[in-house]
């Protein structure tokens, strides 16, 4: 929940600090598309809270994809896909630390580094969150449970839709002015993100749906009284 909720709000805020402070055109991004995501990340004071919430996020998630190999192992023991879902989750998440790195500089090797971060951040995810989506709606067919076919669909639904906003981005950017296609293309990020970050919401639901625990043990060292 606070994987999915977190970075919504830290960046809403930060857009909020740069529009207060004169630095951020005022609109609703969702919808006008005035300002990127990228930007609430590079004007002051809202990138210091950007970072402050984001760079946490990247540790968040490389438990919150753990948590869920270690679920799907526990709920369907004979499938394959727990190992890719980590190994994308933990692409994922390190590249959003380089991403938040490099946010804001301006050398040519920099630049690189953080189009090469916010670029396998969003594959890294979006791969994981599919491959975890595929393989719970596929076991939620054995299952007698509606509420949890529900979940499974509504995260393949929600994993789905950045790629159906990246075609519409490629489409329009080709036929639309330029200055019209950089505001669309700034709305489908928010929109993307947005999405990307309700799946996380939806797979909470489904973890206390089926009783999801985690235990921490230890045992007596030898020899201790």
């Amino acid at each position: 929940m606070v994987a999915g909720i977190a970075p919504v709000v830290g960046v809403s805020l930060a857009y909020w600090l740069g529009v207060n402070s004169d630095v951020l055109p005022s609109c609703v991004p969702f919808i006008d598309g005035c300002t990127s995501i990228s930007a609430t990340g590079r004007k002051m004071p809202g990138s210091l809270l950007f970072r402050a919430v984001m760079l946490p996020q990247s540790v968040l998630l490389l438990f919150v994809w753990y948590f869920a190999a270690r679920w799907l192992r526990g709920i369907a023991p004979s499938s394959k896909a727990p190992d890719t879902i980590v190994y994308s989750g933990m692409i994922g998440a390190l590249a959003l630390v380089l991403y938040v790195t490099f946010l804001g500089t301006k050398a040519p090797f920099y630049e690189f580094m953080r189009r090469f971060g916010i670029y396998f951040y969003f594959l890294g995810t979006v791969l994981a969150q599919l491959f975890l989506a595929l393989s719970f709606r596929a076991i939620c067919r054995t299952l007698g449970d509606p509420a949890l076919r529900r979940m499974a669909t509504a995260m393949l639904a929600l994993c789905l839709m950045p790629f159906a906003f990246g075609l519409l981005n490629l489409a329009q950017k080709s036929v639309l002015p330029h200055e019209m296609a950089d505001a669309l293309e700034n709305s489908i990020e928010w929109l993307a993100s947005l999405m990307m970050q309700a799946y996380f919401v939806v797979v909470f639901f489904a973890w206390r749906r089926t009783g999801l625990a985690v235990s921490v043990s230890a045992a007596a060292p030898p020899g201790a009284p």
